[in-house]
């Protein structure tokens, strides 16, 4: 992991100071509502639909366990409604989001400048992880240990994350503008879903590089990444991001909301923007007669990925992992091996998804408790150290192979070894209409209905293998377009519906390469939704070939089967209001 020097410290610090003086300058009323929205979007802090929300920065997904220890804390004595209302007393819990950070919804604005004093201490803020700017750079959770992995993208997401923050050219883009980087075969990270995604990789003359696409995104116009480079030198990565960049704030739209992003840019003009993007490349990289372009020296690179060197104590050692998969353990352990525990580039480790997923809790949910014990067997087995996962679950890196059985025992002791990762109840969810003010209808008690709909491992091991994404708007924070199965929030005459779209993919070797799923029938209230979904499991169950996964029975036999399995359950809802 990369640790703060004396300089990260100072900058943190002194940014919690600051943001401590603007809110109170705000509370005496030397601050306008306007003025502050502003300075406090700019350290993570939203006015949501009953509270505050803060959204801490997690970079490229890396915790350590004093730092989920103060997310506890916050969680604990900060994360608490006090005002009367009916909302009085909730809160005590963290939301982990597909970004890779954390979110707290009950936090009093009074109390603000604290938590971000309490955050500072442990090396987290929350600046950039809000307005329109480079926000939190992610990776796939498996970076640094993944045996699929060419190159180790953390430390150029850790130059990313310095090189862009607070960088003064791109402090006000036209839009919120996100990336991605992985350094695997298959795609953990949805690239191609962002607004730059990046690929490192080795030429075949093991030069390092990287494969570069701009102008995904999801929201109103789902679009996936162009190809804009196949080959950056990786020391030119920021030259290269720069000029995309540069490109972007100069002819990106500012004049209306919905088409800011650079997505709308790209497939406006095609050809015509990767050529601007190479002109500023060529032109940053010509003028640099006096040091001025942003190439990464390579001392540079190696101080930062002496950071992510694997960490002292581990060392190859003898598996044990077939032995436990040949044993007399219980059913649910051999379950959590099969789906829980991933394989690792170093002989005799293995790295663990901790489940956030189960009935009971929201989709990435975290309450204070659990945060600590997290904290504790990452302590105990992972040497100190967690990671937030693309779908919203927690991983511990660094676990050999004969601490796995006591590690299980550990993690269903706190209800964290749900063996359902990949599985239908693993879902990707945004807070929804509970929380948010954008968005159209509530996604936590829809999850819940269809987690409580699907408790059955024998059944979700019979479906198998499939993404289901949930978003309460068309802002599409839980992945709807990239899910096998999307639901999406959507008004109507006031009132919630969901739309149900199948086919999705976010780039992973499972689900194929990066599409948006397509609409299915009409809107669906949220009662109807669980019957829909189990109506497109059941067609679904129909129709596969054997050992076939759900994705490619969409593929293979298309849309009009699920759509009028869908659509008779609107139908039988229709007949049931009538009569």
């Amino acid at each position: 992991m990369y640790r703060y020097n004396s300089f990260d410290r100072q900058f943190v610090h002194a940014r919690a100071a600051q943001f401590r003086d603007q809110l109170e300058r705000h509370f005496r009323g030397e601050l306008p509502d306007d003025d502050f929205k502003a300075l406090r979007l700019q350290n993570g802090w939203y006015i949501q639909r009953h509270a505050p929300m803060l959204r801490v920065a997690v970079p490229y997904g890396e915790l350590s366990s004093r730092q989920l220890r103060r997310l506890a804390l916050i969680a604990r004595e900060y994360d608490r409604w006090d005002v009367e209302g009916p909302f009085k007393g909730q809160g005590g819990y963290g939301h982990f989001s597909t970004r890779q950070n954390i979110q707290y919804n009950w936090i009093p604005l009074k109390r603000a400048a604290e938590v971000m004093e309490r955050l500072a201490e442990v090396d987290m803020h929350g600046i950039q992880t809000s307005g329109n700017c480079i926000r939190n750079i992610t990776t796939d959770a498996l970076a640094g240990i993944a045996p699929d992995e060419a190159v180790d993208p953390r430390p150029y997401a850790e130059i990313l994350r310095q090189w862009s923050t607070l960088h003064p050219e791109f402090a006000f883009l036209p839009r919120k503008f996100k990336i991605a980087i992985t350094g695997a075969r298959e795609d953990r990270a949805a690239i191609a879903w962002h607004d730059i995604g990046l690929r490192v990789l080795k030429n075949p003359d093991g030069e390092v590089g990287f494969e570069v696409l701009v102008g995904g995104g999801m929201g109103r116009t789902p679009i996936t990444g162009t190809v804009a480079s196949s080959f950056v030198p990786w020391s030119h990565i920021l030259v290269f991001i720069e000029a995309v960049v540069r490109v972007y704030n100069l002819y990106g739209r500012r004049d209306n909301i919905y088409k800011a992003r650079i997505k709308i840019l790209v497939k406006a003009e095609g050809q015509k923007f990767i050529d601007a993007v190479n002109a500023e490349y060529r032109a940053i990289l010509e003028d640099d007669a006096e040091g001025g372009a942003h190439i990464i020296p390579e001392s540079e690179l190696a101080r930062v990925a002496a950071h992510f060197e694997f960490p002292e104590g581990v060392r190859p050692t003898v598996s044990t992992i077939e032995a436990l998969r040949r044993g007399d353990a219980p059913l649910a352990f051999q379950r959590w091996l099969d789906r829980n525990v991933h394989a690792h580039k170093v002989a005799g480790y293995r790295a663990v998804t901790l489940s956030l997923k189960r009935v009971g809790q929201a989709p990435g949910d975290a309450t204070a408790d659990q945060l600590d014990a997290v904290a504790e067997v990452a302590d105990r087995f992972s040497q100190g150290e967690a990671r937030v996962t693309h779908d919203q679950n927690l991983l511990l890196p660094w676990v050999r192979e004969s601490d796995l059985t006591l590690l299980w025992q550990a993690a269903r002791e706190l209800g964290l070894a749900t063996p359902n990762i990949g599985l239908l109840t693993d879902m990707i969810a945004c807070p929804g209409g509970d929380f948010c003010d954008l968005a159209n209808a509530r996604s936590i008690p829809v999850a819940a209905a269809i987690t409580e709909r699907f408790q059955d491992l024998d059944e979700l091991y019979d479906i198998g293998d499939i993404d289901l994404h949930m978003s309460g708007c068309i802002n599409s924070c839980g992945h709807h377009h990239s899910g096998h199965i999307g639901i999406l929030g959507v008004d109507k005459d006031g009132k919630e519906w969901y739309q149900v779209l199948l086919g999705g993919s976010d780039g992973s070797t499972i689900s194929g390469p990066s599409v948006g799923g397509k609409v299915i029938g009409p809107s669906f209230s949220a009662d109807e939704v669980p019957d829909v979904i189990e109506a497109v499991i059941d067609t679904f169950r129909a129709q596969r070939e054997r050992g076939e996964r759900f994705i490619d029975t969409v593929k293979r036999v298309g849309l009009v089967p699920f759509k009028t399995a869908a659509n008779a359950v609107r139908r039988e809802t229709a007949v049931a209001e009538a009569a």
